[in-house]
């Protein structure tokens, strides 16, 4: 990928995230993904229930089988949040991601870092080359960033390589379809309401040919030549998004994502 764009991709979207409100105070930050109050509440609010699942069907039960702490690789870890709280779960993390910015980029992560134990190291980075040896994680995830990988089955042979073999490779909060052209629908309304969303930023956000959205067979496409089958676990979201799709029949709109929790395990 051009570095040039990527860094330029970087640098607005850390201005227009400021934009939204993610530059959180001490307390807030520290809190993710349990945020209570504001307009990113509900986001939030979804996205800790990711979380959960994460913890209860993948994370203590492989620590449980092993009898140890894990290594875990955060892909896309925005401000580390997810890494912080692994750490406290008594695993060594590792929160890689492009952005240093201390918007909710890497550059946030210092009230983490302080209060992980040591379990916890940032690493500015892209993930489509990670800068670590193989086999080094029992874990690799996908922390709501896989949509932004612009060569899907690259950046999946890369997670798998650093993660040993019987280890598990695991996707969270990146939109899902059922049918590809619901996801090329979405597509096409985010670019015709770029200009409206991202204002001055809309020409450099919308650059990169990022794949933005997956599907089953998307994800099983990219994922044979690595030997990954994935399995869809189904998280129990707020009302508010559980009746997205029949609110979106009503309203003769195509249907919504889905997130949940995506895993497989490394051959």
């Amino acid at each position: 990928m051009n570095r040039d764009a990527l860094r330029d991709f970087a640098r607005d979207y850390a201005a227009h995230r400021a934009a939204e409100g993610r530059l959180y105070a001490e307390d807030a930050l520290l809190g993710l993904p349990y945020l209570r109050h504001g307009p990113l509440a509900r986001q939030w609010g979804v996205r800790a229930r990711s979380f959960e699942a994460l913890l209860d069907r993948i994370i203590r039960p492989l620590a449980a089988s092993l009898g140890r702490g894990l290594r875990l690789l955060d892909l896309g870890a925005g401000n580390g949040w997810l890494s912080y709280r692994v750490a406290l779960e008594g695993h060594d993390t590792t929160a890689l991601d492009i952005r240093s910015d201390k918007v909710d980029g890497l550059g946030a992560a210092a009230p983490f870092l302080e209060r992980s134990g040591g379990r916890m190291q940032t690493l500015d980075a892209s993930f489509d080359a990670v800068p670590m040896p193989d086999a080094s994680f029992d874990i690799a995830v996908f922390n709501a960033s896989l949509h932004y990988a612009t060569n899907l089955g690259a950046v999946l042979a890369e997670a798998a390589r650093t993660v040993r073999p019987g280890g598990r490779l695991v996707i969270l909060d990146s939109p899902f379809y059922r049918h590809e052209a619901d996801g090329l629908a979405m597509v096409a309304e985010k670019l015709a309401d770029a200009p409206c969303r991202f204002g001055a930023h809309a020409e450099t956000l919308m650059s990169l040919p990022f794949i933005e959205f997956l599907t089953r067979e998307r994800l099983s496409a990219a994922s044979a030549p690595i030997g990954c089958a994935w399995r869809r676990s189904r998280v129990r979201y707020p009302l508010w998004y559980e009746i997205r799709p029949v609110v979106a029949r009503l309203r003769r709109a195509r249907a919504p994502s889905r997130f949940d929790l995506w895993s497989a395990t490394r051959p």
